[in-house]
């Protein structure tokens, strides 16, 4: 979110039109953004909601709960309705990702969830790295583990990265959202059966039309 507020006062000293924003953290870019409002600038958040007096309009790529359900319903699949599953989300405060979590709480919490157990939440803060340690980290702890689920496409590539070449592969299912070019390879390789996403294109063309549309009344 630092890294963002940086941007943010960059933009609006180039006296720019709109800002398209996927938040990191949905408050604390909300001074910077509200400056960039004060100038005249037209606020879009898209993907990872900021906070709602801090923009001037959110474009949504799918229903909260339709992502959060599909999550849990992938990771039943894959857990054949059994089991412990963990989650490895990007940052502790990313809007998108804490909103789809609540609702997958939610779903695991209905009796036809029942056998699946959520051991653990952790979060890779979307950095490569950081998530495959996680990764590592999760089976280390829960060596019974047997579905990883990230709703983030950084985390879901670098849990299969990892699974595909540890004595995990073939016993440790990884399940997510998940980019299709980025996701190929783990899945010829059988590391990944399933994984989901909204039209990422769709989205942006939506966000930059809408930015456009308001800046221009």
């Amino acid at each position: 979110a630092s890294s963002q507020v940086s941007y943010i006062n960059t933009l609006i000293q180039q006296q720019q039109d709109v800002i398209n924003i996927a938040a990191n953290d949905a408050n604390a870019v909300c001074p910077s953004l509200n400056q960039a409002r004060d100038a005249g600038i037209k606020v879009v958040s898209f993907d990872s909601d900021a906070a709602k007096e801090c923009r001037d309009v959110f474009i949504n790529q799918a229903t909260t709960e339709g992502i959060g359900q599909k999550l849990v319903e992938m990771a039943s699949t894959l857990a054949g309705g059994q089991g412990e599953i963990a989650i490895l989300s990007a940052t502790p405060n990313a809007t998108n990702q804490n909103a789809w979590i609540e609702v997958m709480n939610t779903e695991l919490a209905k009796p036809e969830n029942a056998g699946l157990k959520l051991v653990a939440t952790v979060y890779g803060n979307d950095d490569d790295q950081k998530s495959f340690q996680e990764a590592q980290g999760l089976l280390a702890t829960y060596p019974n583990l047997k579905v990883i689920v990230a709703p983030t496409t950084v985390g879901i590539a670098a849990a299969a990265r990892y699974i595909s070449s540890s004595e995990y592969k073939g016993r440790v299912a990884v399940t997510g959202l998940g980019l299709p070019n980025q996701m190929r390879e783990y899945v010829k390789d059988g590391t990944v059966s399933q994984f989901a996403l909204w039209n990422p294109a769709d989205i942006g063309y939506l966000a930059g039309y809408a930015g456009a549309a308001l800046a221009s009344g």
